[in-house]
């Protein structure tokens, strides 16, 4: 009956309806551990940061990924672009590297030295039918004027080489006795099958904690359509994770093209958005992703609930999909999407079964999100919008023809959000009150936040109690 859809209404609560309780704590901020887990992935820091075209290019990615949490990259550009940045952030970091750049003896110097300039690289090795002769430095053809000089004639033959089960540590005591900067990896037979290199041996000193695949590479997500089983494909060799960007996904189109992509692309899936018990309930029962994207229409430039009424605010949404996770007894991450503006927002979200949170706008503005810094009236800014706003709608439908509008009205705006400065100083704060809220509640760990966090519900008037009040304040809040 009409009546009862509105006396058994839920209350779909918000981040702003809840305040989070103090507990018994023998935790200090500064002991809390606050790594997580996505599949077969572990992370240092919980934290994703959107598949925006204003939050995570290439840039983003390889600052999340070192920082110890995770970069999704947009897929609001070609194939071809997209694939590139994602490459980029592979190469970023490699202890060794396996797609080597070689010349061949009988090659020029000026031959060389035009690859070196082009693909800004100080060093390559010397290959011939497979097997390593020597290696040419910058050192080598400094004092080669002649260009015509063949390789073989300049180049180092007394070549230090390791075998591929090297650590780094023996690798950076090799390079440091030696006073080399490359080690070529090489097999039995002295095949060149890699190259390790003291610019990526030293960045992992400088990231101890980044997230790394096997290889030593950084780790970096990407966005498709669910239809896009080209674009799938084109990311599988290079991503660790795809990650469906539909701002509904219980759809049942939707569900048999991800099925689709599932069973024909073999990198793990994180699917999404959903907002109900139903919808985890049908997506854990139908198909086998590592993680669930959850919440809808609470991101800061999405208009969705304004323009159609329909909403399933983060908290709301999360806490519905991790019972739904919870009573299937599923291995699936749930991660808290739209809303989280700072970690009082993700301490919420994790109280109420949240596995990661990711970032729009806390990570827009920062000098690695895309775009330029704007001054307007004498502060800097930089562009943000959301993924359904009009300019990016357009650019979408006219590069992806996987994109083409279901629906004949925006539900996104764009707009201006300060300049932050670096990535790391925002991800480092963002940790620390994390982490203090963990404190706070007595949470060791994301899981104990799950389980002892208690929440009570706040009213307008209490809302304004619990923030600054009363004061000019002398300084800007973080």
């Amino acid at each position: 009956m009409p009546w009862d859809k509105l006396a058994n209404a839920d209350i779909a609560y918000t981040f702003g309806d809840v305040i989070l309780l103090p507990g018994k704590t023998e935790i200090e901020p500064s002991e809390v551990d606050v790594s997580t887990r996505i599949g077969p992935m572990s992370f240092h820091i919980p934290l994703i940061s959107s598949p925006m075209d204003t939050v995570t290019e290439t840039e983003m990615a390889i600052a999340m990924a070192r920082l110890g949490g995770l970069g999704i990259v947009h897929r609001n550009c070609s194939v071809e672009e997209q694939v590139a940045m994602v490459k980029a952030v592979k190469r970023a970091e490699s202890f060794i590297i396996r797609d080597v750049v070689t010349v061949s003896p009988e090659d020029t110097v000026e031959r060389a030295k035009t690859i070196m300039k082009e693909m800004r690289i100080s060093g390559l090795p010397v290959v011939e039918d497979g097997r390593l002769k020597g290696i040419l430095t910058r050192r080598d053809i400094y004092f080669a004027e002649n260009g015509r000089y063949k390789v073989k004639e300049v180049m180092t033959k007394d070549v230090i080489t390791v075998t591929e089960d090297i650590t780094p540590e023996e690798a950076r005591k090799i390079m440091a006795k030696h006073k080399i900067e490359k080690l070529p990896v090489i097999d039995s037979e002295g095949r060149l099958i890699g190259l390790i290199t003291a610019k990526d041996v030293f960045a992992r000193e400088s990231f101890p904690f980044a997230s790394r695949d096997k290889e030593g590479r950084l780790r970096v997500g990407a966005a498709i359509s669910p239809f896009d089983l080209e674009r799938a494909k084109a990311l599988e060799p290079y991503v660790d994770v795809l990650v469906t960007d539909v701002a509904h996904f219980h759809n049942e189109n939707v569900i048999r093209a991800a099925k689709r992509v599932q069973d024909e692309v073999s990198v793990p899936l994180i699917v999404g958005n959903l907002g109900t018990y139903e919808a985890a309930e049908e997506v854990l029962t139908r198909l086998d992703p590592i993680g669930l994207r959850v919440g809808i229409a609470s991101g800061s430039i999405c208009t969705t609930g304004e323009v159609t009424g329909v909403a399933a605010p983060t908290l709301y949404a999360v806490a519905k999909v991790s019972d739904a996770v919870l009573n299937y007894g599923a291995d699936v991450a749930v991660i808290a999407d739209g809303g989280i503006r700072g970690p009082a927002e993700a301490a919420k979200a994790f109280a109420v079964g949240a596995d990661a949170v990711m970032l729009g706008y806390a990570l827009a503005g920062t000098k690695e999100s895309p775009g330029s810094p704007i001054i307007v009236g004498g502060k800097m800014y930089k562009m943000y919008r959301g993924m359904g706003s009009p300019s990016a709608r357009a650019k979408r439908f006219a590069l992806d023809r996987y994109s083409k509008p279901a629906k004949g009205i925006p539900e996104g705006i764009e707009g201006l959000v300060p300049y932050r400065g670096d990535v790391a100083t925002v991800v480092n704060e963002f940790v620390a009150g994390l982490k203090a809220a963990f404190g706070y509640v007595g949470a060791a760990n994301i899981k104990g936040m799950k389980e002892k966090a208690r929440l009570a519900i706040v009213t307008s008037i209490g809302k304004k109690e619990i923030a600054p009040h009363d004061v000019k304040p002398m300084e800007t809040r973080p």
